[in-house]
Formats: structure tokens, C-alpha cells, sequence
């Protein structure tokens, strides 16, 4: 029982940390707790649904490259983008629209990036469970875990971000509207599918290669923090 409490917290720490951090930031009308945790939950059942995304338009279809082998650039976005970042941010931007269509709450621009960590952040915990679990046998999931920790789940929760400020954007501003619902889906898309793809690349090819795009991938993530930051920055207290 005890191994299996410490599991658990290691594979949901990343998420609760990040989730605290971005309750902590709405600090002027902040949303009710039942509120949030309806928020995790939706997120938890988009995880499941991205599934039925992926199946239902045959995205999986890029993703039978044996692991291990090398595969070009073009291969390892295309698997990228179609078999992760797609069906997952549609199931997300699902899942939150579903949150909060009648929300009474939603009334801040920063309440956006508020519901949709809590939407991305349930999304992570289950996918960092299941990864964790495949590491179960061979002993490697508290390293599989440090990674996820440092860059997946952050990852989640910048593609959150993103989701959640542009949902805001077109939700409470007149203008612009159709673009904003654009990049709403669009922009965590992107983000997505470049950051699988530069991993992806590294699969299968010579070390030096490996590092390159190892360097690549810290250069992106950094952009895509920063990024993170300016846009909650952006619409604290708005």
C-alpha cells in the first residue's frame, strides 16, 4: 500500500505543483475549489477521449514506426502532430468548452488559463500514470517520472496555457474573434507538435545527431516558457 501511495505521488506531484502554482496566481476573484476540480476531472476523461479522436479519424496512422529505428524529420512531425498533438488538444478544447458553456465563474479573462491548466493538468496526470506504469517492470519509472516532471508535464501545462489565453481572448473581446478561436486550437496545436517532433527526431539516429536535437528541444521548451509566462502575465487581474 505504501509503494502504491509513493507511485502515485510521484506521477501526480508535477501536476498538483503546477495546479497550485496557477491557483495561486488567481489571486482576485479566485474560482471556486468544486469548480477546479470538475476542471481536473474533465481533464482526466479528455486523456480517454483523445483516444477515441485519434481512432475515429485513423490519426494513429504514423505511429507504427518500429521504436528504435531512425526515421526522417518530415515522419517523426507527421507522428507527431497527428498522433498526439491533434487528437489531444481537440479533446482538450472539448473538454473545456464543455466546462465552460455554463459556467457562472467564467467571468475574468484569466479564468481562461485558470480552467484550462486544471483541463491540461488532468490530462497529464493520467498520461504520466500510464507511462510510469510501463516502467513498472523494468525499474525505470521514477526516471521516466524525473523526465515527465521536468518537461512533459510543463509541457501540458504551457500548451494549457495557450489554449486557455486565446479561449479568453475570443470569449470576452468583440473583436478578432474568429481569429482568436483560430489560435485558440491552433496555437497549442503548434506548440504540441513541434515540441513531440524535435523528441520524435532524436529516435533512432547517432549520438552527436541526438544532441543536436536534444539542444534544439531545451531552445524550444525555453521559448515556449517564456511565451507561457508573458501571457499570464498578460491577463492576471483582467
Amino acid at each position: 500500500m505504501l509503494e502504491l501511495f509513493i507511485f502515485l505521488l510521484f506521477a501526480l506531484a508535477p501536476a498538483i505543483v503546477l495546479l497550485c502554482y496557477i491557483y495561486h496566481k488567481d489571486k482576485a476573484q479566485p474560482e471556486p475549489v468544486g469548480w477546479l476540480v470538475k476542471g481536473v476531472w474533465y481533464g482526466m476523461l479528455s486523456a480517454f477521449l483523445s483516444v477515441m479522436v485519434s481512432e475515429f479519424f485513423e490519426l494513429g496512422t504514423f505511429s507504427d514506426m518500429g521504436e528504435g529505428t531512425a526515421v526522417g524529420v518530415d515522419e517523426a512531425f507527421l507522428d507527431a502532430f497527428f498522433s498526439a498533438a491533434i487528437p489531444e488538444e481537440v479533446a482538450k478544447l472539448f473538454m473545456l468548452w464543455w466546462l465552460l458553456r455554463r459556467n457562472p465563474w467564467y467571468d475574468e479573462y484569466f479564468d481562461g488559463i485558470v480552467y484550462a491548466v486544471c483541463v491540461g493538468m488532468g490530462f497529464a496526470g493520467v498520461e504520466n500514470v500510464l507511462y510510469l506504469v510501463e516502467g513498472l517492470d523494468d525499474g525505470s519509472w521514477m526516471a521516466v517520472g524525473v523526465g515527465r516532471a521536468l518537461f512533459s508535464v510543463p509541457g501540458h501545462f504551457l500548451f494549457a496555457v495557450l489554449m486557455g489565453y486565446y479561449y479568453s481572448l475570443r470569449h470576452f473581446l468583440e473583436r478578432h474573434r474568429f481569429r482568436n478561436g483560430v489560435l485558440m486550437l491552433a496555437a497549442p496545436i503548434f506548440a504540441h507538435g513541434v515540441y513531440d517532433g524535435i523528441l520524435m527526431s532524436m529516435e533512432g539516429v547517432s549520438d552527436w545527431m541526438a544532441v543536436v536535437c536534444f539542444v534544439v528541444f531545451l531552445w524550444f521548451f525555453n521559448k515556449l516558457r517564456v511565451k507561457g509566462q508573458e501571457r499570464i502575465r498578460e491577463l492576471v487581474g483582467k
